[in-house]
C-alpha cells in the first residue's frame, strides 16, 4: 500500500509585532486543519514575528515573545492533533535567524534557518538576520521535507542540498510582495526547481498589507514534472488541504482547487484596497476622510477606500474656493452619492484670504504667484487634518505617481495625511483603474457595484484649480509623454539618450528628469503608499536629496580598457614596493 500525507495551508494575514494575536491565528488554522483530517498545518515565513519585522527583530524583548508563542504552541500539539510548521526569529548562541520550526508531540521537533537572505529591492535581511546554515530534510509522517525559505529557492543552492540529503517534497514558506505580475516571476522560479530537482513543491505566502508593501497570498502548489496541481486564491486568507500519494514517480499532489489570479490592472486594483484596509484597520483608524475635488485622483482614492472600509468608514469632504468650478462641485458630489458615501461642502475662502491678510505686510509690493496657490492647498490640508483630529478617522492621500515624481503636489497640503493607496500609480494609470472599476470589482470589495465615477471626471482637462483656468498640462508635458518619460528614467533607470531613442523630444527628458530629482525633498515627506511596480518611492528606490548630477544626454560612456589595465598595473606596483 502506498503512503499518503495530508498538508494543510495555513494562507492567512499576520500583524507586524502582535505575537499573541498571530498565535493564536496558528491555533485557528491548526483546529482547522484537524478537521479536514491533516497531519501538519503549514504557515508562511516569520509568521509568528510578522513580514518584515525590520528592525523591531532586534530587540531582545520581541524575541522572547515570539519564542514564549513558539513553545506555547509546540505543547500543545502534545493533543495528538496536526503538527505546526511556522516561522520566527530565532535567537541562539549570539546569533539571530530567520527560522522555521515544525511542531509536533508536544516538542519543537525541528529547526531550520533561512540561508540565502535578500538584501535588494525592500528586502534589508542581511541588516537583522545571520544566514543559517546548510539544510537537511525534516521528517513529517515519516516523509523526509526538504523546508528551503523563500529567497532560498531562487538561487539553486540551498534546494540542490536538500535534494541530496534525500529530501522527498520541498515545502517553501514565504513572505513574498506583490508587484505587477509577480505570480509569473515565482511561478518561473519555482519550476526551475522542480525542473532541476524533480521534486514537488509547496509555495506557501502570507496575504496582507504592511505598511507600503502588500503580500498577495496566491499560494501554489506544483508536482515533479511542474505541473500545477493546486493554486489558491490571490488577496484572500485561505485554508487548504492538499492530499499527497506516493507514487513509482515519486510524490504527487493530487490535483485540487485552482483559483483564478486577478492580474494586470485587477491586479493593481486589488493591491490597494488590501493596502489600505489593512493599513487602516491595523492601526485601528475608525475609518478615513479625504478631499473630493471632482478629479479623478481623489475620485479612484475614494472608490479604493470604499472598497477596503465600507461607505459608512468613509468621510468626503469639498473644499472650494473661488478657482473650483461647478463642473467640479456637480462631479464630486454624483461620485460621492455613487459611492453611498457621507459628504460635507465647506468652502475654505476665509481661511485662505486670512493667511493672505496676514502676510500681506510681509509680501507688500509682490504679485501673485504659486504661494498664494499653495495657500489653497495648504488649507485645505489643514482642514482635513483638523477633522482627523476631532473625530479620529486617518486622513487619505491622493497624489498620484506622476505627480510625485514631478513634485506636481504642495507639502502640508496636498500632500497631507497617512496614507496614501495610488502613492505608486502614474497618471495614465488611474484613468485605467477608474474605467476598470466602473465595470469591476475585486473578491471581498464593500462598495456598491456598477460604474461609480462619472463619466465626465474621466473625459474633462485634469487640473489642481488654483487659479482661473489652470490645466496640468499648463506646468507638465502631456501625461502620455510624462509617464513613458517617468517609468524610463524610474523603473528601468535608462540615460537621457536612450529615451530619446525611444522617440521622446531630448529637452523634455532632461526637464523631467531635473524635475524628478528636485522632488526627491518632497517625496521624503510623503506619506506611505502601497507598492504595485517594480521599483516604488522609499523601499526601492534612495535617492539623495542634495543631488547635483544630470544626465547630459550624450552617446552612452565606453569606459578605456586600456587605462583600466593601467590602473591595475599600478595598483599592483604600489603594493608589490
Amino acid at each position: 500500500m502506498s503512503r499518503t500525507l495530508k498538508i494543510a495551508l495555513a494562507q492567512l494575514n499576520p500583524t507586524v509585532g502582535d505575537v499573541s494575536g498571530n498565535a493564536e491565528k496558528v491555533r485557528a488554522a491548526r483546529a482547522e486543519a484537524a478537521r479536514l483530517g491533516a497531519r501538519v498545518v503549514m504557515l508562511p515565513e516569520l509568521f509568528l514575528a510578522g513580514y518584515p519585522p525590520e528592525d523591531l527583530v532586534l530587540k531582545p524583548a520581541f524575541q522572547d515573545a515570539c519564542r514564549e508563542a513558539c513553545e506555547a504552541l509546540a505543547r500543545e500539539t502534545a493533543d495528538g492533533g496536526p503538527g505546526v510548521l511556522v516561522g520566527l526569529p530565532w535567537a541562539e548562541e549570539g546569533r539571530l535567524t530567520n527560522a522555521y520550526v515544525h511542531l509536533d508531540g508536544g516538542r519543537i521537533a525541528a529547526v531550520r534557518h533561512k540561508v540565502d537572505l535578500p538584501n535588494y529591492g525592500v528586502f534589508d535581511e542581511k541588516r537583522v538576520f545571520a544566514p543559517g546554515p546548510m539544510p537537511g530534510p525534516v521528517v513529517i509522517g515519516g516523509v523526509r521535507v526538504g523546508i528551503p525559505i523563500c529567497e532560498d529557492i531562487w538561487t539553486d543552492a540551498v534546494v540542490e542540498c536538500l535534494a541530496e540529503t534525500g529530501a522527498e517534497i520541498l515545502l517553501v514558506p514565504n513572505g513574498s510582495p506583490y508587484w505587477r505580475d509577480k505570480n509569473d516571476t515565482r511561478l518561473n522560479v519555482a519550476v526551475s526547481r522542480t525542473a532541476e530537482t524533480g521534486l514537488p513543491l509547496v509555495y506557501l505566502n502570507q496575504v496582507c498589507g504592511q505598511d507600503e508593501l502588500v503580500f498577495d497570498g496566491a499560494s501554489f502548489v506544483l508536482n515533479g514534472d511542474s505541473s500545477l496541481a493546486v493554486q489558491m486564491p490571490a488577496f484572500t486568507e485561505a485554508v487548504v488541504l492538499t492530499e499527497w500519494e506516493e507514487r513509482a514517480e515519486g510524490w504527487v499532489c493530487l490535483p485540487g482547487p485552482k483559483a483564478l489570479l486577478e492580474s494586470g490592472d485587477e491586479g493593481d486594483y486589488a493591491a490597494c484596497v488590501l493596502g489600505l484596509r489593512d493599513y487602516v484597520n491595523k492601526n485601528r483608524f475608525p475609518g478615513v476622510v479625504l478631499g473630493l475635488s471632482g478629479g479623478v485622483d481623489s475620485a479612484i482614492c475614494a472608490a479604493m477606500a470604499v472598497d477596503a472600509l465600507g461607505a459608512d468608514r468613509v468621510r468626503c469632504i469639498m473644499l472650494p474656493y473661488r478657482f473650483t468650478s461647478a463642473e467640479s462641485l456637480a462631479d464630486a458630489q454624483a461620485c460621492a452619492e455613487a459611492l453611498g458615501v457621507r459628504y460635507e461642502v465647506v468652502p475654505i475662502a476665509d481661511p485662505v484670504e486670512g493667511f493672505e491678510r496676514a502676510l500681506a505686510p510681509l509680501f507688500e509690493g509682490m504679485g501673485r504667484d504659486i504661494t498664494e496657490e499653495n495657500l489653497q492647498s495648504r488649507a485645505r490640508g489643514t482642514l482635513l487634518m483638523s477633522v482627523s483630529n476631532k473625530f479620529g478617522p486617518m486622513v487619505v492621500t491622493t497624489g498620484n505617481k506622476s505627480e510625485m515624481s514631478v513634485g506636481y503636489a504642495t507639502l502640508y497640503g496636498d500632500m497631507n495625511g497617512g496614507f496614501n493607496p495610488i502613492k505608486d500609480l502614474y497618471k495614465m494609470q488611474v484613468y485605467r483603474l477608474c474605467e476598470l472599476r466602473n465595470r469591476w470589482k475585486p473578491a471581498g470589495a464593500l462598495g456598491p457595484d456598477g460604474a461609480v465615477i462619472p463619466v465626465n471626471i474621466l473625459t474633462k482637462a485634469p487640473s489642481a484649480e488654483l487659479r482661473e483656468n489652470q490645466t496640468d498640462q499648463d506646468s507638465l508635458p502631456p501625461y502620455e509623454i510624462l509617464d513613458g518619460v517617468l517609468e524610463r528614467l524610474v523603473e528601468r533607470e535608462m540615460r537621457v539618450s536612450e529615451i530619446v531613442s525611444d522617440g521622446f523630444d531630448l529637452e523634455t527628458v532632461k526637464k523631467i528628469e531635473r524635475l524628478l530629482y528636485l522632488a526627491e525633498y518632497k517625496r521624503r515627506q510623503s506619506a506611505p503608499g502601497v507598492k504595485v511596480t517594480l521599483r516604488s518611492f522609499g523601499r526601492d528606490r534612495r535617492y539623495p536629496i542634495v543631488n547635483r548630477f544630470r544626465d547630459p544626454g550624450g552617446p552612452a560612456f565606453e569606459p578605456d580598457p586600456t587605462l583600466a589595465r593601467n590602473a591595475v598595473r599600478s595598483s599592483t606596483e604600489v603594493i608589490d614596493f
